[in-house]
């Protein structure tokens, strides 16, 4: 006998019940396929619009095909309902199985289907197979972004619906989904079905009150479409970057949240190489032809649920013709360009066979794992420590034959190797003083490498720190690095780590041994690179200006701070000889009418005083009495 699990869904069927207490196995069949047609037949000619979303029981499709043959009435609810599920089925077939590749293919089908009478079910099966395949997200995004320009109601419906799930799971905590959810409002703004100031709008809620989860999605969304927002927004996308780096500074969330903040600076400096807003494979949409939706977090959003459920049409037939119609206006001109393409296709095969022989002699081979990079890597690692001094490594690192864009890979390598000496080295520095004297891209990339190393310096250990500085205070020393690339350095409270400060110690009292205080002080105070030292003094706020006069002074060089000094010294007279240089005839009156005033005041303080004198003489009579 067979019974029912307890705490469990399952319940045996009718068909089931009958197969076990029937005995023979003729009788078995028998009853086993009159169940099956009594529990399939009143389903469909039921009342249809009872069904729910599942659609009731499951039917094969050669059924559903005959069943559908079967029925007279083309416009009747059971007829409809065959209709609703056959459509179901084959949009989650053509949804399922699309990919990169097969795209193209993809699309004709699914215009054959009626996206107006399904588009409830196209949002839903897009959205069901990207939560459960992320990494598809830009192909569903490319696939959306082409139905969109066909029937925008449709990518209309799509975006409401995704942003309410991301306003849902954002309010339940529910990461895995909040993450799905944002990565495809991503590829929606780089496919421009959705305005880029939701985008913003997103950025701003998860940036508002940071936490380590909130911080993390958000930088996956910059990461997916910040791209497209440098084109399409700087000025907020800079506010954004701005508002990471307050992040950054105030320290309160984890390590690991924090190098991935400094990897999106660093993707941001490369101009998000590496991550496009839109694959070439899957830019198919003409920038006339896109259709972009402006949708608020903050406004209701209606996700018409409704769509999703069956409902039997009173006009079924009438839309299914319009439908009709449409689609061949749609594949009609597609079918025919095909066609066209094959003909000339079948024209040029002759040429390209020609061709071929050429194209396979001119191919190259592309190194894409990078071996090329890491073998010039280690020869130039190997030639560093194998030399005896820097002349004869200088002689041999340029015997290496470098492509145009390694020469950074020399000067990485080089500063690589300095900082992870125990001690500095004046080997490496005299080094990197040849290679700027020889050629001005090494100079450059030094440069290049100067602000990288003083924009993470907060990564490195005290003793890679202070071989850096030292590397760079020789380069500056010796005149082989220009010293406009101070101009990086902002030396206030706010903008310095207690890494940055102790990189700018160290640089600075390098600086002073090899030129000697006095030269150092005539460098830093040449009128002409005044325009780079601004930010190492700063003059703008007597805070900051303090700060750097403290600064210097607590590392023993308080004498570049002179200037400083008697600028400071000077900021109150010099404040009011500016509001005494703006020249008005109201302050003219005002003037008047307050040295009348002092008159009477300076009256008044007279006899004041003359009376507190005769008071005064009084008082000692009174005492000699």
């Amino acid at each position: 006998m067979v019974g029912v699990r307890k705490g469990s869904l399952w319940r045996p069927s009718k068909s089931i019940i009958i197969y076990v207490e029937k005995n023979g196995g003729n009788e078995r069949e028998e009853g086993r396929k009159k169940e099956e047609k009594h529990a399939v037949i009143p389903e469909i000619n039921g009342d249809a619009s009872k069904l729910g979303k599942s659609g009731g029981v499951y039917i094969p499709p050669f059924k559903l095909a005959r069943m559908m043959k079967e029925v007279d009435d083309k416009s009747s609810p059971e007829y409809q309902r065959l209709t609703w599920d056959a459509l179901r089925k084959s949009i989650n077939g053509l949804v399922n199985k699309v990919n990169a590749a097969n795209i193209k293919n993809i699309i004709p089908e699914l215009f054959a289907e009626n996206l107006i009478r399904g588009r409830g079910l196209f949002c839903r099966s897009c959205m069901k197979s990207q939560m459960a395949s992320p990494g598809f997200t830009d192909v569903f995004s490319a696939l959306v972004a082409v139905v969109n320009t066909k029937f925008p109601e449709v990518g209309d419906l799509l975006l409401r619906r995704i942003v309410l799930q991301l306003k849902r799971a954002y309010k339940r905590n529910d990461k895995p989904q909040l993450l799905a959810a944002v990565k495809f409002v991503a590829h929606l703004v780089n496919q421009q079905v959705a305005h880029e100031i939701i985008a913003l709008e997103l950025l701003t809620v998860l940036l508002e009150k940071p936490t380590d989860d909130s911080v993390e999605v958000a930088v996956g969304f910059v990461t997916e479409c910040g791209s497209i927002l440098q084109d399409l927004s700087p000025r907020g996308l800079h506010g954004i970057f701005e508002r990471f780096r307050g992040i950054l500074h105030e320290g309160e969330i984890d390590k690991r949240v924090q190098f991935l903040i400094e990897g999106l600076f660093a993707i941001r400096r490369a101009k998000f190489q590496g991550y496009p807003a839109v694959r070439p494979e899957l830019d198919l949409v003409e920038q006339e032809d896109q259709l972009t939706h402006e949708v608020s977090l903050d406004e209701e959003i209606d996700p018409e649920t409704n769509l999703d459920i069956f409902k039997p049409d009173p006009n079924y037939m009438e839309n299914e013709k319009r439908y009709e119609e449409l689609k061949k206006s749609l594949l009609g001109e597609e079918e025919e360009s095909e066609g066209d393409d094959e003909g000339s296709d079948a024209e040029s095969d002759d040429d390209d066979d020609e061709s071929d022989e050429e194209t396979e002699e001119s191919m190259q081979i592309k190194d894409e794992t990078e071996t090329n990079l890491v073998n010039l890597r280690r020869t130039i690692y190997l030639t560093i420590m194998s030399s005896v001094d820097f002349e004869e490594a200088g002689h041999k690192l340029l015997k290496i034959h470098l492509e145009p864009g390694q020469e950074m890979e020399l000067c990485i390598m080089l500063l690589e190797c300095c900082s992870q000496e125990r001690t500095y080295l004046r080997y490496y520095g005299l080094l990197g003083q040849r290679f700027c004297m020889i050629n001005k891209v090494h100079q450059e990339n030094f440069e290049t490498c100067f602000v990288k190393q003083y924009s993470m310096i907060h990564r490195l250990e005290t003793n890679k720190l202070r071989n850096v500085a030292k590397f760079f205070a020789h380069l500056l020393g010796t005149f082989a690095l220009p010293w406009h690339v101070l101009s990086y350095i902002r030396l206030t409270e706010e903008d310095t780590t207690s890494s940055s400060r102790i990189f700018i110690k160290i640089l600075f009292q390098e600086l002073s041994e090899h030129l000697g205080i006095r030269l150092l002080n005539e460098r830093l105070n040449d009128p002409t690179m005044q325009d780079s030292f601004e930010s190492i003094f700063p003059k703008d706020n007597p805070k900051n200006t303090r700060f750097c006069i403290n600064f210097f002074t607590s590392i023993g060089l308080g004498g570049l701070t002179e200037n400083l000094r008697e600028y400071l010294k000077n900021m109150p007279r010099l404040i009011m000889q500016q509001q005494k240089q703006v020249p008005d005839s109201d302050s003219d009156n005002e003037s008047a009418s307050s040295g009348s005033s002092d008159s009477g005041t300076s009256s008044e303080s007279e006899s004041d005083s003359a009376s507190s004198d005769e008071s005064d003489r009084k008082r000692s009579k009174r005492r000699r009495k």
